[in-house]
């Protein structure tokens, strides 16, 4: 009897802990839902954005011409305009989480959305963590003089000129290998503002961010005489593992470069192409 009552006291613990092996996968299972409900094993992240019917985008929002807001308070810039066209052909809608640029991979990283569009270059390092679109922006360094003057043609000619840079910047690292005596400033508009008054003879900075001081400012005594042969690209930055999400922002680029729509957005905010 004792017998009896010994193995059906094993079978009863058995059938328990089957039981709850069975409880805790199913909770495991549960708690592979993402914040949207859909299930991150059986469902890629394209698939949940049209789910959804949201892009959640990652940007500064303060960052012009890229992305900024305008008088009105709105949310504009290139970057806006491009992210919003690409949710469009996607089928939804671009939904822009706005954060400092410190905490722009961090939230990539914990999915807080699903792709970050502020001119992020494409680098080595970056592409070791994450996945790129195919270059969307291509920027390089431009040498900038007065609009008086017609000495400097080329990098070449500013050996013992003064030229305006920020100290740590690479475009300061450019002027001196050129032989120029670096000036130093806080910023690009402290650079045109000597540049201006003649205080100083060049500087070297950004194209894009030329190209958007033109535009704003057409009267300004400026003008660029020179442009570096090796170009910076940027790119839209994904997650690891999201291909079809990279592959359908790439199928929505390139029909926007071959449309026309890239050259309409490119030409509104920089006056030009900035891939070609």
């Amino acid at each position: 009897m004792k017998k009896i009552s010994y193995l059906l006291l094993i079978m009863i613990t058995a059938v328990l802990v089957l039981a709850a092996c069975g409880g805790k996968d199913k909770g495991n299972e549960e708690g592979n839902e993402n914040h949207n409900g859909s299930k991150n094993t059986s469902e890629d992240q394209l698939a949940i954005i049209k789910e959804n019917g949201e892009l959640l985008v990652g940007t500064e929002g303060t960052y012009a011409p890229f992305t900024f807001h305008d008088e009105s308070g709105k949310l504009t810039g290139f970057d806006v305009e491009i992210s919003e066209e690409i949710a469009s052909r996607l089928g939804v809608k671009a939904k822009f989480m706005e954060t400092q640029w410190d905490a722009m991979f961090p939230g990539l990283d914990s999915k807080r959305f699903d792709m970050i569009a502020n001119q992020v270059g494409i680098k080595p390092e970056r592409q070791e963590k994450y996945d790129f679109s195919e270059p969307y922006i291509s920027s390089s360094a431009v040498l900038v003089t007065h609009a008086d003057n017609t000495e400097v043609k080329g990098f070449e000619d500013i050996k013992g000129l003064k030229s305006a840079q920020s100290l740590t910047s690479n475009y300061g690292k450019m002027a001196q290998s050129n032989g120029a005596e670096i000036v130093g400033v806080d910023g690009f508009i402290q650079a045109i503002e000597l540049l201006n008054s003649k205080r100083v003879d060049v500087t070297i900075n950004d194209k894009l961010t030329v190209l958007d001081f033109q535009k704003q400012k057409p009267d300004a005594k400026i003008q660029v005489v020179a442009e570096a042969e090796d170009a910076a690209q940027s790119g839209l930055m994904f997650r690891k593992g999201n291909e079809t999400l990279v592959e359908a922002v790439n199928k929505a680029l390139n029909e926007m470069i071959e449309d026309g729509t890239y050259d309409k957005i490119s030409d509104k905010w920089f006056g030009e192409n900035v891939l070609e």
